[in-house]
């Protein structure tokens, strides 16, 4: 199966990872379990899955030219996606993610966006969208070039993905697929939604198809319900980055849809049983060997 071009357009973070039992009320101080730090970034993260389940991919971002850019950078490369598009901006931070995790698994996240929020639309080239099977967008960059490519992506018959988050009003008519979470999609469309039935609900308020990660509970895409695989996570933290970015892979073979749900249902399962992010993502040959089990 011929290898699909993939083109994330987003966000390159470091990750700052604290483990702790409880979080601290305000004006407190405890003390934490473990502190990890990582690469991350929505944007890095959906590359990095993509990449590892046999995606060609070139990243379009900005990094500071301080010690994280350069890191970043190298990162890229030791995994093979193409970095010719990552510019290094003068006199701005790389963007950080503090993020503390706390004992049941579940995160909570502060993103500083830094370099990301000087990524403009001058910083699309045409001619690299075209050449993808799928572009891939998050809201970690400015709304405008978020929009612009988008706008670019249709108007070349590229297919894109749009995963809204940190969800705030964006125009989605021009996305091919909406990923948000379960808390992304109630800040869109003010409904509230704590399961499958309340987010079937609130995802036939969106334009266009709408796949909703539930976490634990699957999926779900237009109005279909794809159950989940049953893990006893250790790290929920980048797991929807692992869905968006091996759907993209997947889809971009020439999977189907369902076909396309179903294996990034479980690949982003598999991203839960390590602590980090793209560290925590698993290969393909990895994803296929649990695949056959």
């Amino acid at each position: 199966m011929a290898k699909p071009h993939i083109v994330v357009v987003g966000s390159a973070n470091i990750d700052l990872t604290t483990f702790t039992d409880d979080f601290p009320r305000p004006g407190e101080t405890i003390f934490g379990r473990e502190f990890h730090l990582g690469f991350g970034g929505k944007g890095a993260n959906q590359a990095f899955a993509a990449r590892l389940c046999g995606a060609e991919v070139t990243m379009i971002a900005r990094v500071g030219d301080d010690l994280f850019g350069e890191a970043t950078l190298k990162n890229f490369a030791s995994a093979g996606i193409d970095t010719s598009q990552v510019k290094i901006t003068q006199g701005v931070s790389t963007g950080v993610a503090p993020i503390f995790v706390d004992r049941s698994g579940q995160n909570r996240i502060l993103v500083v966006k830094g370099a990301n929020d000087l990524l403009k639309p001058d910083d699309i080239d045409p001619e690299i969208i075209r050449r993808a099977d799928v572009v891939v967008l998050q809201l970690e960059i400015p709304l405008e070039t978020a929009g612009h490519t988008l706008r670019l992506a249709r108007s070349v018959g590229v297919r894109s993905i749009l995963n809204p988050a940190p969800a705030q009003p964006v125009d989605l008519a021009d996305a091919d697929y909406v990923i948000p979470n379960e808390s992304e999609l109630e800040t869109l469309t003010g409904v509230p939604v704590h399961d499958a039935g309340s987010a079937r609900i609130a995802a036939g308020k969106l334009k266009g198809r709408v796949i909703v990660t539930l976490g634990a509970n699957g999926s779900l895409c237009c109005g279909e319900h794809f159950p989940p695989h049953k893990v006893e996570p250790i790290d929920t933290t980048g797991a929807g980055d692992a869905f968006i970015g091996s759907f993209a892979c997947f889809l971009g073979e020439g999977f189907s849809e369902s076909d396309a749900i179903r294996r990034a249902n479980f690949y982003a399962a598999l991203s839960t049983l390590s602590a980090g992010t793209q560290k925590s993502f698993v290969t393909r040959d990895r994803l296929e060997a649990e695949l056959a089990m």
